[in-house]
């Protein structure tokens, strides 16, 4: 089964053709935006297929034939793209049909988000695809974006949005708008993303097919969700159970609220359903539920940097050079239903032995505001051995008098690659700090700018672990 959904779905981030229906010359139409995403890839080299525009008023664009309708393509396009109004799609897709391609994306709104004679279209596309064996991502939707591939149906220019680098991390949006947006941020967080799919509508392709097809891609390590409503509760949990037992998946699921429920009905036609019943789906299925935006790339980051070190229990050790940090990380640790871990007495009596007298040995250490690099490195050196302590969180205020950047850096970096446990760092302050932060992250450590933000992130990978142990 998941055999067959990889090869079905292949062609949405691979395709060896695909052909642009509704591609146009006018600059900043939605048309335009995806021919020239495709042919901008192409030219750098990134976009290995054939670019096939098709519009009945035009013979050329951009130096590339214009196809005046869908029975006059070549043979072997294996992805149809289509941004044309609503009442074409219908005819359009038994065009498709009888050319044989495989695999749709259906940009256009206008459908069942708008009432019943938009659902009355939807079904008949349905029936259209489900006849001939064609997958559709949309309608309503901004499609796909696959960085490695070039491949990219996001409708907005470069000078709207900017687009991220590849990374291991997925995000399945159900709202385009988010997804866009996502894009942006992630461009700017410099968080690598390996594939986008914004499905909207989802009248045939969703999150449980997308699941097992990342599940067998092992260019993703980890899987975010952005959630209206679920269609099949039961095929849903059966796929995020076979993917959970291999990557995490972070899920945020909108509409939690009655007026969000209404929202979300308006907004891709979704049916929000009791929040108490996603709640205990996710439970049961090891899926991590995110609590807002923040929070869900904030886990897809440790996720995706720590690269699968997971913590072998909820024990937390923290590190910090400043004490009032240190005591908002605890509080947090009792927030999110972690536990302090209580370091041995061969940890304390090591540290002991080599701090200064005004240091603070324990949990938390605090190395405090006069340290150096030196004493960082001792308690790491403490804590990656202790068997009391499953995970560390590090705070790092860059500010204090004699602490060198570059060498603190270095050393938080070579525990984090040698130890089994799960490293996360905070580092707190403005524009140096980011600058620092950055650094820090080159060297596969996830860093946060609040204590809390840190403590939560730690949260997920405990809980995920504890699911994977279950």
């Amino acid at each position: 089964m998941q055999a067959e959904i990889a090869e079905q779905l292949k062609p949405f981030f691979e395709p060896k053709a695909v052909a642009i229906i509704g591609a146009t010359d006018k600059k900043g139409k939605v048309g335009n935006v995806i021919f020239e995403n495709f042919r901008v890839n192409k030219e750098r080299g990134i976009f290995k297929g054939a670019i096939y525009p098709v519009n009945p008023k035009l013979d050329e664009i951009d130096g590339y034939k214009v196809y005046h309708s869908v029975g006059e393509l070549p043979e072997g396009v294996d992805l149809a793209v289509i941004s044309i109004p609503a009442k074409f799609v219908p005819a359009t897709m038994e065009d498709i049909a009888a050319k044989g391609i495989k695999a749709v994306i259906i940009i256009t709104g206008g459908f069942g988000e708008l009432g019943e004679e938009g659902k009355r279209m939807e079904r008949q596309i349905y029936e259209t695809a489900k006849k001939n064996g064609i997958r559709v991502i949309g309608p309503n939707c901004v499609g796909v974006y696959s960085p490695d591939t070039g491949v990219d149906t996001v409708f907005l220019p470069d000078e709207k949005m900017d687009r991220p680098r590849s990374g291991p991390i997925a995000f399945v949006s159900q709202s385009g708008a988010f997804a866009a947006a996502m894009l942006d941020w992630a461009a700017n967080e410099e968080l690598g993303i390996g594939k986008m799919v914004s499905y909207g509508n989802k009248i045939d392709v969703d999150d449980a097919d997308l699941m097992d097809y990342f599940t067998g891609d092992d260019s993703i390590n980890v899987v975010t969700l952005y959630i209206e409503g679920v269609k099949d509760g039961r095929r849903f949990m059966e796929a995020a159970r076979r993917i959970t037992r291999v990557k995490p998946v972070i899920a945020l699921k909108a509409g939690r609220s009655s007026y969000g429920a209404k929202a979300a009905s308006s907004h891709t036609g979704s049916l929000a359903g009791a929040d108490v019943i996603y709640d205990a789906a996710f439970k049961q299925t090891g899926v991590i539920r995110a609590e807002d935006f923040e929070h869900m790339f904030d886990l897809a980051k440790a996720f995706a940097q720590l690269k699968g070190k997971l913590p072998k229990g909820d024990r937390i050790g923290i590190i910090t050079d400043g004490g009032g940090a240190g005591v908002m990380a605890s509080d947090a640790v009792a927030k999110f239903g972690l536990r302090m871990a209580e370091p041995s007495e061969e940890t304390i009596r090591f540290l002991r032995e080599r701090f200064p007298p005004h240091a603070v040995v324990g949990n938390p250490t605090d190395v405090v505001g006069d340290t150096d690099a030196e004493r960082y490195r001792l308690a790491l050196e403490a804590f990656t051995k202790d068997p009391n302590i499953d995970a560390i969180l590090v705070i790092v205020l860059f500010q204090v008098p004699l602490l060198r950047e570059e060498e603190v850096i270095e050393i938080i970096g070579d525990y984090a690659r040698r130890s089994e446990k799960p490293i996360v760092a905070v580092a707190m302050g403005g524009a140096k700090t980011e600058r620092y932060a950055k650094m820090l992250e080159e060297r596969g450590v996830p860093v946060y700018p609040t204590p809390e933000r840190g403590v939560r992130a730690l949260e997920g990978l405990v809980r995920y672990s504890s699911y994977l142990r279950r």
